[in-house]
């Protein structure tokens, strides 16, 4: 085991020697296996398998040394990245591997394992731990004790109106708990090589222990972007969720999504269609969007921005990050 641990040490040097030159482009297979190797992959043949996948996802890899120079002086926000997904280009990235508080863009993630391991058709059953979340500013789809709910339907408003109780319930009805649905959430971030994240829970209320980096968002981001599943649950201004409540009598309630993009709060640059994505806000983390949209090229682009001052902050970072697309 020793010489293979040898090995595996002289064949990421040879490879790190070689590759961090550039962002993204030629060399972008040698630095995603340098990356699996040094945290993703951690034994035998399962590691090879996940290893030879991203190989052939033709990810955009950039290395630390590899992060735009200068730093762009209208980009404030601790961390930021744009990346044409189209061509594998990397337009702008700062500090995109700190580790960071995603607030409510832990929902994408919370969001793959229940698209992966989910059955859309159930009917979730509120508990009284997902209907009683006391934190102060918490944002809630006003979901109560015993409601029920299809699954499918609870991921819509969860991901446009980002209520923390629709993410507890969604939690318990697929792991038995939340605590059990973290373990899944890390699991399965580690499995796509996104090794530089730790989630405690399903909706991004604080916790210590509770952080990831803009680099591992656009890699979970990418590959939730090729659902056509997820594509519909974040291109939608608005939506109204149908269920009953304990009692079996009808229930309606309608939400306004988060995103100002969608809602016309917020305005694009001139030919840019923005899709979707996922916000987040709290004391901690600041202002936070991911976010999927088409160019004036007609390419496709994922754009990040953590930890920017305020709501109106990191729209006017976003819009700048977005006026990059195209060239």
């Amino acid at each position: 085991m020793k010489w293979m641990k040898t090995t595996a040490f002289v064949c990421a040097i040879s490879l790190l020697s070689v590759g961090f030159f550039s962002g993204c482009g030629k060399e972008r297979n040698a630095l995603m296996d340098v990356r699996l190797a040094s945290g993703a992959s951690r034994g035998g043949d399962a590691s090879q398998t996940r290893t030879a996948e991203y190989l052939s996802k033709d990810l955009c890899v950039i290395p630390k040394n590899g992060q735009s120079k200068p730093k762009d002086g209208a980009m404030t926000a601790k961390a930021s990245m744009i990346i044409n997904d189209t061509d594998g280009k990397m337009l702008y990235s700062d500090n995109i591997y700190q580790k960071l508080y995603p607030a409510s863009i832990t929902k994408i993630v919370t969001t793959y394992v229940a698209l992966k391991y989910g059955n859309m058709d159930d009917v979730v059953t509120v508990s009284y731990n997902a209907s009683h979340i006391t934190e102060y500013g918490a944002t809630l789809c006003g979901l109560q004790q015993g409601d029920k709910i299809v699954l499918w339907d609870l991921l819509n408003a969860f991901m446009v109106h980002s209520g923390n109780d629709a993410g507890i319930a969604i939690a318990e009805h697929i792991s038995g708990s939340e605590k059990k649905f973290a373990k899944l959430m890390n699991k399965e971030m580690a499995a796509i090589g996104a090794v530089h994240s730790h989630f405690a829970n399903s909706h991004g209320l604080h916790s210590d222990k509770h952080y990831t980096t803009a680099y591992d968002l656009y890699l979970i981001f990418r590959r939730l972007i090729q659902n056509d599943a997820f594509i519909r649950l974040i291109d939608q201004g608005q939506y109204t969720l149908k269920f009953r409540g304990g009692n079996g009598k009808k229930k309606k309630i309608s939400y306004l999504s988060t995103d100002r993009y969608l809602i016309g709060r917020a305005m694009a640059p001139k030919g840019v269609q923005v899709i979707g994505g996922k916000t987040g806000t709290t004391f901690n983390a600041g202002s936070c969007l991911i976010l999927y949209s088409i160019g004036p090229d007609e390419k496709k682009y994922i754009s990040v921005v953590l930890k920017a001052d305020g709501g109106d902050d990191l729209y006017r970072q976003m819009n700048h990050l977005m006026s990059m697309e195209g060239r």
